[in-house]
């Protein structure tokens, strides 16, 4: 299928609208995105032109942004691009939508706590009981998996050199670290 994807970077410039109909949620907003570059002239970065994308989010992603986004904050916006051309009042109109795969806070500029939502198949007073969890830091009751260990375990000290035994500490460590499990 042949589809223009786009990657967008920009602010948040309407309120989130947000639809539930029989075929589903839906949510909108608009999304400035303004062009940034860097002035030698004038040794600072100036703007340039700003790019209004109407993105449109459906099902579980809708909810998702409806709980999530607000007005003005950075987001990252992947999906199809499409531009339609209508008439209104005798005037061309020409505008691009977005229709969302995927929708998130710029980390580059902020920061953002994730949390999960729960499947279609629990019941909705499951999730405000899970919500309220989150909110007050208790656990819901879900198997937690366990965190990686990222950290390498001290070695044992040997009778060698300082320089010798943190070499080999250094690359025992490295040798006998488990890996993380990658979920596929």
């Amino acid at each position: 299928m042949n589809e223009t994807t786009v990657c967008v970077v920009g602010n948040v410039a309407t309120q989130p609208v947000f639809r539930e109909t029989a075929a589903g949620a839906s949510a909108r907003f608009r999304l400035a995105v303004t062009q940034r570059f860097w002035d030698r002239e004038k040794n600072a970065w100036r703007d340039g032109h700003t790019n209004f994308f109407t993105v449109w989010a459906n099902r579980a992603l809708a909810a998702n942004v409806q709980a999530s986004v607000s007005l003005g904050e950075p987001l990252m916006v992947r999906g199809r691009l499409k531009v339609r051309s209508e008439q209104r009042d005798g005037q061309s109109w020409t505008g691009a939508d977005i229709e969302a795969t995927a929708i998130g806070h710029d980390l580059a500029r902020g920061t953002a706590a994730f949390r999960r939502t729960l499947r279609g198949d629990q019941g909705a007073d499951q999730t405000a009981d899970q919500t309220a969890d989150q909110v007050s830091g208790r656990s819901s009751g879900a198997p937690a998996r366990p965190e990686p260990n990222w950290e390498t375990e001290p070695a044992e000290p040997t009778g060698e050199a300082p320089e010798v035994a943190e070499a080999g500490q250094a690359h025992e460590a490295v040798s006998q670290r488990p890996e993380p499990a990658m979920a596929m």
